[in-house]
């Protein structure tokens, strides 16, 4: 039995991205959230790159579910830092595997950036992605699904509010408005879209239940980054200038139409309502 005063079993590591952000402050009594160096949060820093501080904290903290959220999700820096990025969201995941206790569930957050085509894409699709970020994801998903009790949740776009006040669509947008900075919408991009709330609640079900390796969170519809930004301006009560276009005239890659399906049913598996609807 756990003593009284000890610290959550459940750690997530990655508590500065907006599914981590949400899911630490929905369940603070049962997750330790820990965020990556020079974040500004009174939250502990992760130290990934230390093999040692990984084995010291799981035979201290000897955790029940790891909740893994982390990751360097900026598509045009990982591109310009091809190798930087798969030591940040790969490396990273080889070291936790080296030392993560074989008792201890995990649970790891990817992303619809597998993908780059246009389509609906389930379980089964083959991965296809165009962009550095999202080949990273693919190489960490494939070292994590060969490990038991392990659960790789593929998620869309989370709209909920951030740690800085300033990442995530919706701080990003209001943000930008508050300080007339310029806003560009990437008009032929269409994502899954959930609130970060429901996402996050949907994610705890999963973890505690007995489902291991891929399975995709949906949504129930594909949402345009115009119809997104459009709804956003109008929730958030701001009217901003917002500039249009094509994902084609963008340096970095970015996606088309890219929606996750499933081939699963079942409470877990029904569709998260779509932000907009």
């Amino acid at each position: 039995m756990a003593e009284p005063n000890a610290p959550p079993s459940i750690l997530l590591f990655g508590a500065t991205a907006i599914t981590g952000f949400t899911l630490a402050n929905l369940f603070p009594q049962t997750i330790s959230p820990f965020v990556p160096p020079k974040s500004k949060s009174s939250w502990p820093t992760l130290h990934l790159e230390e093999t040692a501080w990984l084995k010291a904290l799981f035979i201290e903290r000897a955790p029940s579910l790891l909740i893994y959220c982390h990751a360097v999700c900026d598509v045009s820096k990982c591109e310009a830092a091809p190798d930087w990025a798969r030591e940040m969201n790969v490396c990273h995941i080889r070291r936790l595997l080296d030392t993560l206790p074989p008792t201890t569930r995990l649970v790891y957050l990817s992303s619809d950036h597998v993908f780059g085509g246009n389509g609906a894409y389930d379980e089964n699709s083959p991965p296809c992605p165009i962009s550095v970020y999202g080949q990273t994801r693919v190489e960490a998903e494939e070292l994590i699904i060969k490990r038991n009790n392990a659960l790789v949740l593929r998620i869309g776009l989370a709209i909920g509010p951030s740690l800085n006040g300033r990442t995530g669509h919706s701080d990003w947008l209001a943000y930008r408005h508050q300080r007339q900075l310029p806003i560009t919408i990437i008009e032929d991009e269409f994502r899954s879209v959930v609130w970060a709330s429901d996402l996050a609640r949907r994610i705890m079900a999963l973890a505690h239940s007995d489902e291991i390796g891929l399975r995709h969170i949906t949504a129930t519809r594909a949402v345009s980054r115009v119809e997104l930004a459009e709804y956003m301006a109008d929730y958030l009560s701001i009217d901003p200038v917002l500039k249009f276009a094509s994902r084609h005239q963008q340096a970095a890659p970015h996606l088309g139409h890219v929606e996750l399906a499933s081939l699963y049913r079942g409470a877990l598996y029904q569709p998260l309502p779509s932000v907009v609807d």
